[in-house]
């Protein structure tokens, strides 16, 4: 046996070197840990914050309501029969804190926010972080992207400044700031959970941004950041089927606002112009028989009669895969694509026809809505107007117009009703529907009516 004596310093020295191996083994394995953890403060969000959120402001608005009456209390005599006072037609209702916006450009005021935060208003109320009250007025709004912008007196204001969207990646950090039940500013944190959510029915384009940051009511129009503090979307909308948030929050992408924005700014509306093709998604079969690598593109599958897309030699089965450098990866992104482009300009089109990549121009025209007269294809639709069915609504042929001393309104046909379908046959636009109809039989219609749906026999 060794003496005690001899072994203490022996045992010391074997602990110690087990010890260092451990804590370098530990330091390796978490090297994402900070490395001040055991030597100062925690690295903290504050900073960036601190010269973000001037930048993120309240939005109240007044709206002006219509106060029905009955016709008697028009009548001036009947009033000063009974005696009673005159009453105002209409009165305004203070909505606070409805939601919020977001300084973009301090030396003129521009506020840029969502589009239904700031509908049928009447007066507009901006508070800034440091307390001051402001009226701001619209310079434009874009309901089919929920975008609006506007203004407020320029004086001491801090503008955000803004990130290249194109740049994300689904799991960056993010940032949300607003005023979520008019609590006053607030801020939540989380990941980028998706990109290029589209198809939701919550606007007319979607291109939206998926976040796990805490989005509730009255975020909407607010600030959603990256750790640098760069503006990377516009809180829009939650999916929020208990009322609260969820998790799953969706922001307008910086490079979609901000070119409504400057088109807004410019012409104070979005002129939407007109491609002229239908286009579906790429499904696995379709990626198969048209030999291509991904899914990446959407295929052209109706070239619509002497539209830009027909000058500029598109034909159906070409697949777009990019417009003006942006690569296209679905028909909701060529939508979007397409509906930022100013009405005259000229858009570059790369297309995959029967494996070749070509290019193609096309000068985008103003948005035309094609509608005929019913007695045209059918005599029994004498007095109507149809047309094919606009965005947001099923796909037919919409009633547009109809003569209440015609056959068809006796039949029990009506303006909004949808017709789905024409001898047995599915119509989506007046091509179609022409094609199905012969003048001298009866015209059997299935139609939708709300939420109703039957058939219609005109003979």
């Amino acid at each position: 046996m060794y003496p005690s004596a001899v072994l203490t310093p022996f045992y010391r020295i074997f602990l110690s070197g087990i010890l260092l191996g451990f804590l370098v083994f530990i330091g390796s394995t978490y090297a994402a840990v900070p490395t001040d953890l055991f030597r100062g403060p925690v690295q903290s969000l504050a900073p960036m914050l601190e010269k973000v959120m001037p930048a993120v402001v309240n939005i109240s608005t007044k709206t002006e309501i219509h106060v029905r009456e009955h016709p008697l209390m028009r009548d001036p005599v009947y009033r000063h029969f009974f005696g009673l006072p005159k009453q105002p037609r209409s009165r305004k209702r203070q909505n606070s804190s409805l939601g919020s916006g977001v300084i973009v450009d301090s030396r003129t005021g521009y506020i840029v926010t969502n589009s239904h935060v700031i509908d049928k208003a009447h007066e507009i109320t901006v508070t800034l972080q440091d307390g001051r009250t402001l009226n701001a007025e619209v310079v434009g709004s874009d309901p089919e992207s929920d975008v609006a912008v506007i203004k407020i007196s320029p004086r001491g204001l801090t503008a955000i400044p803004v990130a290249d969207s194109e740049n994300l990646r689904v799991g960056d950090f993010v940032v949300a700031i607003g005023n979520p039940f008019g609590l006053g500013q607030t801020v939540t944190s989380g990941i980028i959970s998706a990109l290029g959510r589209s198809g939701l029915g919550i606007e007319g384009y979607e291109d939206f941004i998926q976040t796990d940051a805490s989005i509730n009511p009255g975020n909407s129009g607010g600030a959603l950041v990256n750790l640098k503090g760069e503006l990377i979307g516009i809180n829009t909308a939650i999916i929020a089927p208990s009322g609260g948030n969820v998790g799953i929050g969706f922001a307008i992408p910086s490079n979609m606002a901000l070119a409504i924005k400057n088109t807004l700014v410019k012409h104070g509306q979005v002129q939407r112009g007109l491609l002229g093709v239908t286009v579906q998604d790429l499904t696995s079969d379709l990626v198969r028989a048209f030999n291509l690598k991904n899914k990446n593109g959407t295929v052209i599958s109706r070239v619509q009669s002497e539209s830009p897309a027909e000058k500029a030699g598109l034909e159906p089965g070409d697949i777009i895969i990019s417009v003006e450098g942006r690569r296209v990866k679905n028909s909701a992104s060529l939508r979007n694509a397409i509906g930022l482009v100013s009405i005259g300009s000229k858009v570059t089109l790369k297309i995959i026809r029967e494996g070749k990549r070509l290019t193609r121009t096309a000068v985008i025209t103003p948005l035309k809505v094609e509608m005929i007269f019913g007695e045209k294809l059918h005599p029994t639709l004498k007095g109507t107007e149809l047309s094919a069915t606009q965005k947001n609504q099923a796909e037919g042929i919409l009633v547009r117009k109809i003569d209440s001393a015609s056959y068809a309104w006796r039949m029990g046909l009506r303006p909004g009703d949808i017709i789905f379908s024409a001898n047995r046959y599915r119509v989506n636009n007046l091509d179609a529907f022409a094609s199905v109809i012969d003048k001298k039989q009866a015209l059997l219609l299935n139609i939708q009516r709300g939420n109703e749906a039957f058939f219609l026999i005109l003979k």
